[in-house]
């Protein structure tokens, strides 16, 4: 899959629905059966349920930050958040997926490590708040893999080559047509709620302190569910992106390219060298020499 508009040809052609479609696809370009591409989605969304279970028994630190995560839950436990339900469930389970990566947990890259908070905040935090059923959640999955594929075949998911836009920012647009399919089962809003998300985060760098996944990826994590969120909701209610989604991906990968190397998972650019970033990173060093690059 290259293209929405690849998939909105098989669709008409074939006469299926966005889900199908996308199953059939890969069956072909797999060599598989439909069967087994429910199975292996299956298989992933329980691995993202049990990354949320593991993550909560235990108070992991990484190295440099607390897990706000439990602040954030004792938040919500407290008051009614401005965000709303939805969007702040989110953020909790952002927040705590990505805090147990940082602390070498066992988590689903989706579709990197170090954005892998954003899609099981997104699809979990559904679930606990809306009437559903067990195969809307497969489906939502369905829905985001596809997406990721598409940015990957058009642009990039790695921050070394595109910046956070390329991790995060994928995310994110994966999040946002997976909860426009939950919600309405209809293609097309899918299709706009991308584009929206991915203009929303363009350019976003990706600026590791002390080159880890925890500053300023595990809050990015828990605040760009909002903007999944909020995307999904623009396109359900009938707004529709200027630019073709494909078009916006397209550009999302020039920008990418366009992109400083200090501004690309580097570490020396961004936050990472502020004064701040620059202290952290050495004082653990100091505590473990054996970090210096060669």
């Amino acid at each position: 899959m290259r293209s929405f508009n690849e998939i909105s040809d098989y669709m008409e052609k074939n006469g299926l629905d966005l889900v199908d479609s996308i199953i059939s696809m890969e069956t072909v370009k797999l060599d598989c059966t439909k069967e087994e591409v429910i199975r292996n989605m299956n298989n992933r969304l329980s691995d993202m349920k049990r990354s949320i279970r593991e993550a909560a028994v235990n108070e992991w630190t990484p190295k440099i930050v607390p897990n706000d995560s439990l602040k954030m839950k004792k938040y919500l436990k407290k008051k009614d958040s401005l965000s709303g339900q939805i969007i702040s469930k989110s953020s909790e389970i952002a927040l705590l997926v990505s805090t147990f990566n940082a602390s070498m947990g066992r988590i689903v890259a989706a579709p990197t490590a170090g954005s892998c908070g954003i899609l099981p905040g997104i699809l979990f935090s559904w679930e606990e708040h809306r009437q559903h059923k067990k195969e809307d959640l497969l489906e939502g999955l369905i829905i985001a893999a596809a997406v990721g594929q598409i940015i990957a075949e058009r642009a990039t998911l790695a921050g070394s080559e595109g910046g956070c836009q390329a991790e995060c920012g994928a995310a994110a647009a994966m999040g946002a047509a997976a909860l426009v399919w939950m919600e309405c089962k209809k293609a097309e809003p899918c299709f706009q709620a991308v584009a929206i998300c991915l203009k929303s985060i363009m350019g976003l760098v990706c600026d590791p302190v002390a080159g880890l996944v925890e500053v300023p990826c595990i809050k990015r994590n828990g605040s760009l569910v909002s903007i999944a969120v909020l995307s999904a909701d623009m396109a359900m209610s009938g707004i529709q992106s200027t630019i073709p989604p494909d078009e916006v991906i397209d550009a999302m990968s020039m920008v990418g390219k366009a992109m400083h190397p200090s501004l690309k998972e580097t570490g020396r650019g961004g936050v990472a060298v502020t004064k701040t970033g620059v202290n952290i990173a050495k004082n653990l060093l100091k505590n473990a020499p054996h970090l210096e690059s060669k």
